[in-house]
């Protein structure tokens, strides 16, 4: 139900700093000065109908509204190496974004995957060969690869190399090769998710 999710105090918190009253909020959306305030106080909530015009008025996104999260945009100037990657757990869908987001698939709330920094020495050590990202220079490219199996059950989803330009990416299913090229030219980090064991990066460049 809507009700679990617009909490009165993100209602307040978003109109106080657009520097509106409780009174031009209610105007904006056709309601009563009252029904703002009950809101507010958590002694109502909004109907249904209201959530689109609401977070219109409150300059704010329906989903971040609905889950009372607020996310501001600091990412105004592109920075690649802020990239972040999000799989859903129910369709194995993979998002790419640069920077913080709120991200929602299949009706999940997804958190940004965390990598863990990882090299050949580290994995050696570890005893852990099937996440190590390995990479040989082919003329411009990089062509990376792990010596990871690929069942149904335990596979590579995804590879990606990171530069300055953007993000290089390919989708790996079951049954394939865990390896991919990518073009050389100033990549920083290459990336590489385990649907069982999670997400690992491979700083090639400082």
């Amino acid at each position: 139900m809507i009700d679990n999710y617009i909490t009165g105090s993100i209602i307040k918190k978003l109109r106080e700093r657009k520097k509106i009253t409780q009174e031009e909020l209610a105007e904006k959306i056709f309601v009563t000065s009252k029904a703002v305030s009950k809101w507010e106080t958590g002694q109502g909530f909004p109907d249904i109908s209201l959530v689109e015009p609401l977070a219109k008025a409150l300059d704010i996104s329906v989903i971040e509204l609905l889950s009372g999260e607020h996310i501001q945009n600091k990412n105004r100037v592109s920075n690649i190496s802020k990239a972040k990657f999000y799989v859903c757990p129910v369709c194995g869908n993979v998002i790419q974004t640069i920077g913080e987001a709120l991200i929602s698939c299949c009706g999940i709330k997804l958190p940004p995957l965390e990598p863990e920094n990882i090299n050949d020495k580290e994995i050696d050590i570890l005893s852990d060969n099937q996440h190590a990202i390995h990479f040989d220079f082919v003329e411009d490219e990089f062509y990376v690869y792990l010596n990871h199996s690929m069942t149904k059950e335990h596979f590579i989803s995804f590879i990606a190399a990171v530069s300055d330009s953007g993000i290089q990416f390919k989708k790996l299913y079951p049954e394939q090769t865990a390896e991919a090229r990518f073009k050389r030219a100033h990549v920083k980090k290459i990336y590489a998710y385990c649907n069982h064991h999670g997400f690992f990066q491979l700083n090639v460049a400082p």
